[in-house]
Parts: structure tokens; sequence; C-alpha cells
């Protein structure tokens, strides 16, 4: 996935991913209130029909597990962030929430019938957690990856990064250093890799791809709430955190007229990918 500027996305360090997957704990209502979930279209790709046992893998606050519970018989959320699995338990009765990662799922060899990871899966060891995966679904059964959020190339985000001079003059204009630190926040909004990939030797199929794109109305409580979801806002020091939303607030209201009960339509995308357990 490229950067705003056409240049491959700088790697992150093990500790910056360590940090930046462990960063949700600490807002998880506001994750819970803020962060919408995958689309019900994306499920039927992936689940197209109701199983036995399905399982929501790196669960969060259990927007994917709140949905799977209309699909499947019983349905297991594995979360290792106690705090993000407390906001799940209570908001999502009916699922058994358990403690575990993609690399070491606490569940007997092929029980499940499905497992799927949402915007969790890029946080995963992908080699470990494809083998674990392969271990506790049943032949045949189904390994699902989505990843849904606002759509970088939605006119809203388009018109976001134009405003924000995003590359260009006013993202480097000393007058307000803020809006260049908010265009680059705006420019990676998709910044996790939305892919797939399953090496050979590998005990699954080739993987299938199916996008979904809708629009969601939101005002600028919710547009700055959303943004406070995102792992590099969450580890801002607190003085820049405030800065940054601050500046998001005024351009809002300045720039586009989104302020009180006055909403903008954000485009979503969902990137829904599936690949079966071979017999």
């Amino acid at each position: 996935m490229a950067d705003s500027a056409g240049k491959p996305p700088v790697p992150l360090s093990a500790a910056q991913k360590a940090a930046r997957a462990s960063s949700f704990g600490g807002v998880a209502a506001h994750y819970e209130r803020y962060r919408p979930g995958p689309p019900a279209e994306a499920l039927d790709f992936i689940v197209p029909r109701r199983v036995a046992l399905a399982v929501d893998l790196g669960a969060g606050t259990g927007a994917l597990a709140r949905l799977l519970l209309h699909r499947a018989t019983e349905v297991v959320a594995v979360e290792p962030d106690d705090r993000m699995r407390a906001v799940l338990i209570e908001s999502v009765p009916g699922v058994r929430a358990v403690v575990g990662r993609g690399e070491s799922i606490p569940l007997p060899d092929a029980s499940a019938d499905v497992v799927v990871a949402s915007s969790s899966w890029h946080w995963m060891d992908p080699v470990p957690t494809l083998l674990e995966v392969g271990r506790v679904l049943v032949p045949g059964g189904t390994l699902g990856a989505l990843w849904s959020g606002p759509d970088p190339d939605s006119p809203f985000v388009a018109q976001a990064r134009a405003l924000l001079g995003l590359g260009g003059e006013q993202a480097r204009d000393e007058e307000d250093g803020r809006q260049g630190e908010l265009a680059r926040v705006i420019g990676g909004l998709q910044g996790a890799e939305q892919v797939l990939e399953i090496p050979g030797g590998l005990p699954f199929g080739p993987p299938e791809h199916a996008v979904v794109q809708w629009d969601v109305a939101l005002n600028a409580d919710e547009l700055i709430g959303l943004l406070g979801t995102f792992s590099w806002v969450i580890l801002m020091d607190d003085a820049s955190r405030v800065r940054l939303l601050d500046t998001a607030r005024r351009l809002l209201r300045e720039a586009l007229g989104v302020e009180g009960d006055v909403t903008v339509e954000v485009g979503y995308r969902a990137d829904a990918w599936r690949a079966r357990r071979l017999r």
C-alpha cells in the first residue's frame, strides 16, 4: 500500500508494531463507541451460510462478533487485551470471550468452521497464525480476513486531503504545523496492507477477494471520535493529541461547515478475503 506521496510506507519495527497493537485497550470504550464494524455484506462473502462454530480472532470490542451471532450457533471471541475483552463481554452478550491471540488460539484441533479477523490480521505474525488457524479449522473450513474503514479514495477523504494541501505548500506551512501533522494522519488512513497473503506449503487454497463500499453520515463529534481510534493518534502525548483534534475540529467547522448536528457523507470500504482450509 503506497502512502499519500506514492511511496511505500516505512515498515514498523517490532517494538512500534507491539505498541500500536496494544494501544487500543487504553481507549476501549471510545473504540466501541466510534469505530464502526464491518458491513454484513462483507460477511456474506466469508460466511455465506450458517455454521456451528465461528471464531472472531483479535475480536477487540466485538463489532464482528456481534454480526457472527446471526450466522453461527456458537461464537468464540479471541482477544488478548483484558480491557478490550471486558467491553466485548458487556456489549455483546452470548459470545464466549477467551484470552488468546492469532498465534495461540485456545481451541481444540478441527473445532471451528470459520475463523475471521476483522481489522486485526496485520497485527499478527502471519505464518504462525496461519498454521494455528489451520489447526483449529475443520477440513474445508474458512479463514476470513477483513479490513474496513474510511475509503482513502472517497470524495470526503479526497476533499480533506486537498484542504490540508497534502504533499503541498500548505502541509509544510510553519504557520500551522498541526495542519501538516493532520495531513499525514489523513494520508495514512489506509496504512495497513489490506491483503491476505498465504505462502506456499500451508494448508489453504488460494485467497479470494471482494470489496464492499458504502457511505456513513457522520457529524463533527463522530469524525473527531473516529480519528481518536487510530493507533498513531492514541500513542501521541496528551498535549499533541489535543492540539491535533482541535485542529481537525476547526477545519471541519471553518472549511467544510461541519459542526453541531451537520453531517457529511464519509465513504467507507471493506476488503474481504477468504481462503479454504484444504481437506
